[in-house]
């Protein structure tokens, strides 16, 4: 009798581990949507089903303007990211093998693996020398370090789309003396967009929840929403931080679930 394959499923206790691990993981998220719900003024007691904390976090200007704000950096950092990372990938993989090309990927995937806090504090000195050199105090700076940081993330799902795809349509196309800007525009592009769409999507969420890099950079008056919510949480903590949270949690995972349906592979 030939032996059964190993699966991890069948190892003893496996079952209880990965029921807890979920518990674990998504009760604390199953709460703090439930209390955005609670009419009382505190956490910990519930006072009854409202949508009292919604209208205040609907109607505060603060958040309003924080808001705007995380969506202005978001869009931004997340189409620059993609174009470079569409342009990395790109030369990164439809070319033959060259000398430095793990460097290369190494130094493009830098922000994953070097702690977060690190880059934020290298960003945090090099603005400032670049403020006191121009005088400028704008968005342009949480723009540039959001895009950095975002690069990697909209990089990886545009590569492996790239690797993915056959050479055989492109090298048609080329047959039939189409140009390398035509093949590109007309073959390739449309084939990568889902790879793209995924990437800008993924570093639009990553732009989206990022708080130590925003801490470092801003300047005063440019609370995202993130740091706007960790600002209150040290003042005073209501069911409003509540909404918000679950308000951005459900973008994130529509986005996430976008980003999902176009990297998946098809039968």
């Amino acid at each position: 009798m030939a032996d059964r394959q190993f699966e991890v499923a069948r190892l003893p206790g496996f079952a209880s581990i990965a029921i807890a691990a979920f518990v674990l993981l998504y009760l604390p998220i199953l709460t703090l949507v439930v209390y955005s719900f609670n009419a009382s003024n505190t956490i910990t007691v519930w006072g009854g089903f409202s949508l009292h904390w919604y209208a205040d976090a609907w109607a505060n200007d603060d958040v309003k303007a924080a808001t705007l704000r995380s969506l202005i950096i978001g869009v931004s950092a997340a189409v620059l990211a993609t174009t470079l990372a569409t342009m990395a990938a790109l030369g990164t993989t439809r070319r033959r093998a060259f000398r430095g090309q793990t460097f290369i990927y190494v130094m493009i995937n830098q922000p994953l693996m070097v702690p977060e806090v690190v880059t934020a504090v290298a960003l945090m000195i090099f603005f400032g020398l670049v403020k006191v050199a121009t005088g400028y105090q704008g968005l342009g700076y949480l723009i540039a370090a959001h895009t950095a940081f975002c690069i990697p993330f909209a990089y990886l799902p545009i590569r492996a789309r790239l690797e993915s795809m056959d050479l055989v349509l492109e090298t048609a196309a080329a047959d039939l003396y189409a140009s390398p800007w035509m093949t590109f525009r007309r073959v390739t592009l449309p084939l990568l967009a889902p790879g793209i769409m995924a990437g800008a999507m993924l570093a639009f969420v990553i732009s989206l929840d990022d708080v130590v890099i925003t801490e470092f950079v801003k300047s005063g008056g440019q609370d995202t929403l993130p740091t706007y919510m960790l600002g209150q949480l040290r003042r005073a903590f209501t069911p409003e931080v509540n909404a918000i949270s679950t308000m951005l949690l459900a973008v994130t995972v529509l986005l996430l679930t976008a980003f999902f349906l176009l990297t998946r592979k098809k039968d």
